[in-house]
């Protein structure tokens, strides 16, 4: 439960930056990756399928962490194509 919190967390966090800050998004986002990246990597050593199956889990949360840095930064070029056209 309370790593579910804190990928929430991130995504929000991510999303937030992606609106105010893209630039510092990226770098944030590839923080993340990297320590998402790591612990899906650590966990694949076990052996077979049980390898995989513990590095799912950190495979999900960077992708949905990913998604939220993306869609922070396309709001922004939205908002700002909305106020470049009026």
């Amino acid at each position: 439960m309370v790593v579910l919190a804190i990928v929430v967390g991130v995504c929000v966090l991510l999303l937030i930056a992606g609106l105010l800050a893209p630039r510092l998004s990226r770098r944030l986002q590839r923080g993340t990756d990297r320590t998402l990246g790591f612990g899906a990597w650590i966990s694949h050593h076990a052996p077979g399928k049980l390898g995989r199956w513990l590095a799912r889990p950190w495979q999900l949360s960077r992708r949905a962490a990913d998604r939220s840095a993306e869609t922070g930064r396309e709001g922004r070029r939205e908002l700002k194509d909305a106020t470049d056209t009026d």
